[in-house]
């Protein structure tokens, strides 16, 4: 063979075959499997053709492992939520109890009785396996759960007030994130929408002057995430439940986040309980399950049996429904507040919007040095007290006192992308000049620690 010949001899890919079981692509062919690995083996090739490194057995491993991890990694990544936010949207809300965990595993790993009656092998009713603890924790007739609380309002209106109108006041036309507008809901659902007072003050008269022949029913709305001060006035339900009984009409409440305690419990502001709104009278209430409950996404609806019954047999009910897995970690964790002392050990939400200061601020010197060594001379790395927020709309103006591990200086959006990039990527927030990573939230001090010792290495 002539050196010409030896040169184009080497400049020539092994077959597909040959290089697919190259001992150093055993482990990508192992997790992408046989189909994935040859049709990136082929890319290479075309990439490569004509140069040396086309049968290079290392460059091509390492190669195919980047174009593939898109593919075989997961998009979805833990990450750690150092925003100072609790119930970050972004970043998935409600951290769930391990007792809701190992209740979706469960559910996820075989058959389970989701519409199965035992008692008589009939067919069973899936609201059922949260329903009585619903009752039981909100003092309501009946419920039912969804996919999430924007469903929940849907499904209220859908069933109860198709082709009418239903009073809203002014002040509670809320927009929440995503898009989510109530009276874009209303349209949804058929309803019309009539307004009543302003923006800021509205009466019970203005409900009194607005119920006509078409009216189906009247809706408040929790101003989840804004609060209008000042020269206010808004209606309580109070007063505004024995307008609509003599009227005949049913009241429904949106509470937005929702709770099922009195946050006063651990020194938070209150926020608005699904029992108070049905033991004043509200006749349907809807709330989240993913947000202050400390659950699974879900929307839960609760009030009068009549009403649910009638909710419950609309077909968008169906189209709404909660599968098997999210009905076991939900009925998990409604069981976790039959014992409320508890619920600041087992529920995390609860256990990061009750987390002492002086925890924190003593979490924060431990982790110093670990921080400072991963940032580098490059910056003044020290610790900052800072106001958080529970986040997803609850309690928008009531702030939570924390401590942060602050860094200062040049580049702090190329110090964030440096830490967002970690094997676990650690979001935080950039405010007033200063990196901050907020350290009420963080939930497992181990895994953050020896990443610290990563990142300095």
């Amino acid at each position: 063979m002539s050196r010409a010949d030896r040169a184009e001899s080497a400049l020539r890919p092994p077959s597909i075959d040959r290089m697919s079981a190259w001992p150093a692509l055993a482990p990508l062919r192992s997790r992408a499997g046989h189909k994935l690995l040859v049709e990136t083996l082929r890319a290479w090739v075309e990439a490569r053709r004509g140069t040396p490194d086309v049968a290079d057995e290392t460059a091509c491993a390492a190669w195919c492992s980047e174009r593939l991890a898109g593919l075989i990694e997961p998009s979805q990544r833990r990450a750690f939520n150092l925003t100072g936010t609790v119930l970050h949207t972004n970043l998935g809300r409600a951290l769930m109890a391990e007792e809701a965990i190992e209740a979706a595993v469960a559910a996820m790993r075989s058959p389970t009785t989701l519409e199965y009656d035992l008692a008589d092998g009939g067919r069973g009713e899936r609201d059922d396996h949260i329903a009585p603890w619903l009752c039981r924790l909100t003092a309501a007739e009946a419920a039912t759960a969804v996919n999430n609380n924007a469903g929940a309002v849907l499904l209220v209106l859908a069933a109860l007030a198709a082709g009418k109108e239903v009073i809203v006041s002014r002040g509670e036309l809320i927009e929440i994130g995503g898009a989510f507008r109530i009276p874009d809901i209303m349209a949804r659902a058929g309803c019309r929408l009539v307004e009543v007072g302003t923006t800021n003050r509205t009466h019970l008269k203005d409900y009194a002057e607005a119920i006509g022949p078409e009216t189906a029913a009247i809706m408040k709305v929790h101003p989840s995430n804004y609060a209008v001060q000042g020269f206010t006035k808004s209606v309580t339900a109070a007063e505004l439940v024995p307008l609509a009984r003599s009227k005949g009409l049913p009241v429904i409440e949106d509470l937005g986040s929702g709770t099922l305690v009195d946050l006063e419990t651990w020194g938070l502001p209150h926020e608005p309980t699904a029992r108070e709104a049905i033991e004043a009278g509200i006749d349907v209430v809807t709330f989240s399950g993913d947000k202050l409950l400390g659950g699974p996404q879900a929307g839960l609806i609760v009030g009068s049996k009549a009403l649910i019954g009638r909710i419950a047999k609309n077909p968008l009910k169906r189209a709404l429904r909660l599968d098997k897995v999210r009905l076991a970690a939900l009925e998990a964790t409604l069981r976790l507040y039959a014992d409320p002392e508890k619920l600041v050990q087992r529920l995390p939400t609860i256990r990061m919007l009750a987390r002492p200061p002086l925890e924190i601020r003593a979490l924060a010197e431990k982790l110093l040095p670990l921080f400072a060594a991963a940032v580098g001379t490059s910056h003044q790395c020290g610790i900052q007290p800072v106001r958080g927020q529970i986040g997803s709309g609850a309690l928008p103006v009531d702030l939570l006192p924390s401590f942060a591990l602050c860094a200062r200086g040049k580049g702090l959006d190329k110090l964030a992308d440096k830490f967002r990039k970690q094997p676990i990527p650690v979001i935080g927030r950039i405010e007033d000049g200063a990196l901050l990573f907020d350290l009420r939230t963080l939930d497992d001090e181990t895994a953050f620690t020896a990443q610290l010792k990563n990142f300095a290495a």
